[in-house]
């Protein structure tokens, strides 16, 4: 590999955001569906190819700097969270003029003062009307893997109730790979309700959720690209080992008293689908190792019959050992099969 710059930090381009609001003229729209918006007519186009909507010239709000954006018709779209802390969190205020507030709960980073909306409104600032305080602002960088393209999109949400699930769920999600490996997701857009002094108030909460694999699987370490990239795949293999309904087809293996018991017991995890009939997945080859270490144990020392009263031996024929009948050639050891 080669030499990387050690006072910068790398990172993949930005090549759009994942809204859940659209601006018609100058009036902010909340949308039910995703809007994905980009520099890049291609990847806009290509968004809308997967997802639905029309693909469309679009110029933000305080900008002379047109983008393209479609209103798509889907309402959860699939990602991977890349390696690394893909998640940043601060409550921010924002006018024409720049970001000016930006604190981390504690601290207004841009002054150093303490937070200024809990000092002025108490615990429930989130609750003021909207310019009064700050915005509880959540980015996830997440990758597309079915869009063109190695960089990032972004995905943002002002909703005081996503920051709370997203930080919980990403935080989890790194205890368990130490942000070194890739996570199947999926992003969905989930209508939400509150009742606040006798008024009902619903509202749009962006959703990630785990996609294709548990969260054993997901909590067990980094999980490889291909892996994470048809993340079924993986799950069904994890399954293979670990057989249907968590049945633990090794301790059964062992807990068995002969070769025979074991080899009934692959032909109960060939009919639940736990195994391949040909023997070649590697739950096989350890019931028919075990298997193996159980004739191993039953067999009883040979001491044959003793010489006649002429000193002559009785003619021993010895059979060929051969396997018992019910395993795949491809699960013998030495077979060579899967590797």
């Amino acid at each position: 590999m080669g030499a990387r710059l050690r006072n910068i930090q790398a990172r993949a381009a930005e090549h759009g955001r994942l809204r859940t609001g659209y601006t018609q003229g100058k009036r902010p729209m909340r949308s039910a569906t995703w809007v994905v918006t980009s520099h890049s007519e291609d990847h806009v186009r290509a968004a809308a190819v997967l997802w639905g909507g029309e693909p469309e010239q679009w110029q933000p709000l305080n900008s002379t700097i047109s983008q393209w954006r479609v209103i798509t018709k889907a309402s959860s779209i699939e990602a991977l969270i890349t390696p690394g802390d893909p998640l940043n969190q601060y409550n921010e205020m924002w006018s024409a003029g720049g970001c000016q507030r930006r604190c981390d709960g504690d601290t207004e980073l841009l002054t150093r003062q303490p937070c200024i909306c809990a000092a002025r409104f108490g615990e429930d600032w989130h609750q003021q009307k909207k310019g009064t305080v700050c915005s509880t602002t959540s980015r996830l960088n997440v990758m597309l893997p079915d869009l063109s393209g190695m960089g990032m999109w972004r995905a943002e949400t002002h909703s005081f109730y996503a920051a709370q699930e997203w930080g919980g769920m990403v935080d989890m999600v790194l205890a368990g790979t130490d942000g070194k490996g890739f996570i199947p997701v999926t992003l969905r857009i989930e209508p939400r309700q509150v009742i606040r002094e006798g008024q009902t108030k619903k509202f749009p909460v962006v959703v990630v959720e785990l996609r294709g694999v548990t969260p054993r699987q997901a909590l067990a370490g980094p999980m490889n690209a291909a892996a994470a990239l048809d993340p079924g795949a993986a799950g069904q293999a994890r399954a293979a080992i670990e057989g249907p309904k968590g049945r633990d087809w090794i301790a059964e293996a062992n807990g068995a008293l002969t070769s025979d018991d074991v080899r009934d017991l692959w032909m109960e995890a060939q009919k639940e689908g736990a195994v391949h009939p040909k023997g070649t997945d590697a739950l096989s080859r350890q019931l028919m190792a075990i298997a193996s270490e159980k004739d191993a144990e039953n067999k009883a020392p040979d001491t044959g019959p003793g010489p006649d009263e002429d000193g002559a031996y009785e003619v021993e024929v010895v059979d060929e050992p051969r396997e018992p009948a019910g395993w795949p050639a491809a699960a013998r050891p030495g077979s060579g099969a899967g590797r």
